[in-house]
């Protein structure tokens, strides 16, 4: 009786603890968790690891205020979900958080922080207009055309041969 119950316990125990054991979680961050960057990046991304599925995940970023900062377009490549950010231009601390889904697996929730210094001025690199020389038109000289010429002339001879030709052969049968 002594052996049943422990042997009972044992399988409970190990349908509890084998989900757990398979669970996703989460492997990298990027921008890492408590970084402090100075670069604004141009999208965040989060890798768990169990291939995510298409569908039902989430990911939002917000700054310093609690705006949203992150442009909506979620990308899943395998394990990692990709959040495209809009400019970002306030410094502080930014809250990425997350769920992502994996099949027939419990989803990976959570969030994680960054801090983003901006810098002192934002500037747009402005285009220099650089002169570029007009490409010259190739003007045919007078050789080519005399030669194109004389070609013409030639095949013009060999076709009314050929057709001489080919009216002695007719009018031999």
């Amino acid at each position: 009786m002594k052996i049943m119950r422990v042997l009972s316990i044992a399988i409970i125990a190990l349908f509890v603890t084998a989900p757990a054991t398979h669970a996703n979680s989460l492997i990298a961050t990027n921008p890492m968790s408590g970084a402090t960057i100075t670069v604004a990046p141009s999208a965040v991304s989060v890798t768990g690891q169990v291939p995510l599925i298409d569908a039902g995940n989430l990911m939002e970023v917000t700054d310093p205020q609690g705006k949203r900062v992150d442009d909506g377009v979620l990308a899943i490549d395998g394990a990692s979900a990709v959040i495209g950010l809009k400019t970002l231009k306030v410094s502080g601390v930014y809250t990425v958080t997350y769920a992502l889904f994996a099949e027939n697996d419990i989803p990976l929730e959570g969030s994680f922080r960054f801090t983003f210094t901006a810098p002192s001025e934002i500037t747009t690199p402005q285009p220099i207009p650089v002169e570029s020389a007009s490409p010259k038109v190739e003007v045919s000289n007078w050789g080519t055309n005399a030669f194109v010429i004389g070609l013409l002339v030639l095949a013009f001879f060999v076709l009314v041969l050929l057709s001489l030709y080919a009216r002695k052969i007719y009018r031999e049968r």
